[in-house]
């Protein structure tokens, strides 16, 4: 039974309070409520969960028996609903509350009557928000179900993009990898190409073949070899000692090829698979054949720096072994030939002659570089009128070649000088005499005599050098009159001699120009270095030692650098008065 209530209220609130104590009561109640919620502007789906929470709420009360009073409140934006038992117990109210935007209908409904037929015809009218209520919530499972699908779709898309993304990582990880490998492999073929290079150039700069064979272990230990044996044939360690070698080395050297001694086969491009060597199974070794023009030179064994060579290193190795076999076979060569030409020239070289009133000294030096032996030569004969020619000539070129041309030019000047002659007359002979006999080879020479009784000494030159002339008081000159051209060259000449004093006490100073010419400076500096050495000799060590004074000269000449052609001194001093 609900409270008289007054007139309509004219403000924006109201307030209404129901006893509940029977189930009808609480049917009333919760029409009533419903009804106000749907005056105030409470939204139909905010109307329906407030009926549910108020629904349960009673039920609860009517479970638990006694009286209940309900209170609603609706104004100024909330609808409030209150519960509470009758009489009052010191536990707090129930309450819930939802928002209402204000009164939407002037007349407030009242309370609902008792009567069965009113209270069924507003409980089916009730269920007219749950209706809505349901079909909100069918709109928006439809809503739900469509964004579901198009979340589903969107996830089905990610799921592509990421595989998509994977693969695109997984590619280009993968062209990393092979650029990476690639430029790796780059880079180890031009650290191959750029060490076959450098080695090359090391192993042909030399020609002398031990030079070549110490080097190589220097060249390929420890990055291509952790150690290195050459084994050469027909040397003279060879002949005096032949250490055992291993199986792999001797059938490299019989049969050309290269050969893998290890206790599994290596794999190794152009090598043949060998077993372990018995002199040191432990260790792979790989012996390398050293061919030659005719016959092999020896054979190359290595082993490696770790587990075993690397294939590309296999065949840089095998490689360097040709270019070394070919610095080998060049270096012995040279050296045969060297060894040739210096013999011939050591050979033809004059034993001075003892002449009273003159002494002579003579030296002669090989080249300490390359093959420049043969082409300088000295001489010193008498002719018949008693006169003593000294001479000192080069011819151009080196090797044996030169050498026997320098025993012909020597040969013939000595028939010419038989039939007297100046030095002047004596090389315009020599230049016809090579001229006819070697069109393409020249030569240089000076020629001095000295004449019995006279204090005159006749010189020619033919493009040599000019002499040196030291005179009692240690004043050198330099006797540089005009000389003829190179012996040989295509042009007719008459070569003239020349005069000068000769007093006692004097020394002249004949040579070629690899004493005096360096490649950096020319050969005017190295004339001017002779001057002052010849000056600066005493002339006590001129009289008495002259072999000597040629030595004191040479020290100070050739102790700054290497040779790269061979010398030639002739030293003659005239003793002084008294």
């Amino acid at each position: 039974m609900t409270r008289p209530a007054g007139p309509p209220p004219a403000s924006p609130s109201v307030t209404r309070v129901w006893p509940v104590g029977t189930v009808t009561d609480a049917a009333a109640a919760r029409i009533a409520t419903a009804r106000i919620a749907a005056a105030f502007g409470v939204a139909p789906l905010e109307r329906t969960r407030l009926a549910a929470a108020l629904s349960g709420r009673l039920r609860q009360c009517l479970t638990k028996g006694g009286l209940w009073e309900l209170t609603l409140t609706a104004g100024h934006g909330r609808l409030r609903l209150e519960i509470t038992p009758c009489p009052a117990a010191a536990a707090p109210p129930w309450q819930v509350e939802a928002a209402c935007p204000g009164p939407v209908d002037p007349a407030v409904p009242a309370g609902v009557a008792r009567d069965a037929a009113v209270l069924a015809e507003a409980l089916l009218g009730a269920d007219e928000d749950t209706t809505a209520v349901l079909d909100r919530l069918a709109e928006q499972e439809e809503l739900v179900a469509f964004h579901r699908e198009e979340l589903h779709q969107t996830n089905q898309g990610v799921l592509a993009l990421h595989a998509e993304l994977d693969a695109a990582g997984r590619a280009q990880r993968e062209a990393f990898a092979a650029e990476r490998a690639a430029r790796q492999e780059a880079e180890s073929a031009r650290r191959r190409l750029t060490f076959l290079a450098d080695a090359s150039a090391a192993l042909t700069a030399s020609l002398n073949h031990e030079e070549i064979v110490r080097r190589l272990p220097d060249l390929l230990v420890p990055e291509y070899a952790s150690s290195v044996d050459v084994w050469l044939f027909d040397t003279d360690e060879e002949r005096r000692q032949s250490p055992p070698r291993p199986a792999a080395a001797v059938v490299a050297a019989r049969t050309g090829r290269a050969q893998y001694a290890a206790d599994r086969p290596g794999g190794l491009p152009g090598v043949d698979d060998h077993p372990p060597s018995a002199l040191d199974p432990a260790r792979p070794l790989l012996c390398v054949p050293l061919p030659g023009r005719r016959a092999p030179l020896g054979v190359l064994t290595l082993t490696p720096p770790g587990e075993r060579w690397d294939a590309d290193d296999a065949v840089m190795l095998v490689e360097l072994t040709r270019r070394a076999s070919t610095a080998l076979d060049n270096a012995r060569r040279f050296e045969h030939n060297r060894d040739i030409a210096e013999t011939l020239q050591h050979a033809l070289l004059t034993q001075l002659p003892h002449s009273p009133g003159l002494t002579l000294a003579a030296r002669y030096l090989p080249a300490t570089y390359g093959l420049n032996i043969g082409g300088d030569w000295y001489d010193a004969f008498r002719q018949p009128d008693g006169s003593l020619i000294t001479v000192v000539g080069d011819v151009t070129g080196h090797g044996l070649r030169a050498a026997v041309m320098m025993s012909q030019l020597r040969t013939a000047l000595r028939a010419y000088a038989v039939d007297g002659g100046s030095p002047g007359v004596l090389l315009t002979r020599l230049h016809t005499f090579l001229h006819h006999l070697q069109p393409d080879l020249y030569a240089t020479a000076v020629i001095a005599r000295f004449q019995p009784g006279r204090p005159v000494l006749t010189w020619a030159a033919a493009g040599h050098p000019p002499p040196l002339l030291r005179g009692p008081d240690g004043e050198v000159r330099l006797l540089d009159a005009k000389p003829g051209a190179m012996l040989g060259i295509p042009l007719r000449q008459e070569i003239a001699d020349h005069s000068v004093p000769l007093a006692p006490g004097s020394t002249l100073a004949l040579y070629t120009d690899g004493l005096v010419e360096r490649r950096a400076h020319g050969i005017d500096p190295g004339i001017a270095r002779l001057a002052a050495a010849l000056a600066a000799l005493r002339a006590e060590d001129l009289a008495h030692d002259l072999d000597g004074s040629a030595e004191r000269i040479l020290d100070p000449m050739l102790s700054d650098s290497e040779r790269d052609d061979d010398v030639c001194l002739l030293l003659s001093h005239l003793p002084a008065a008294g």
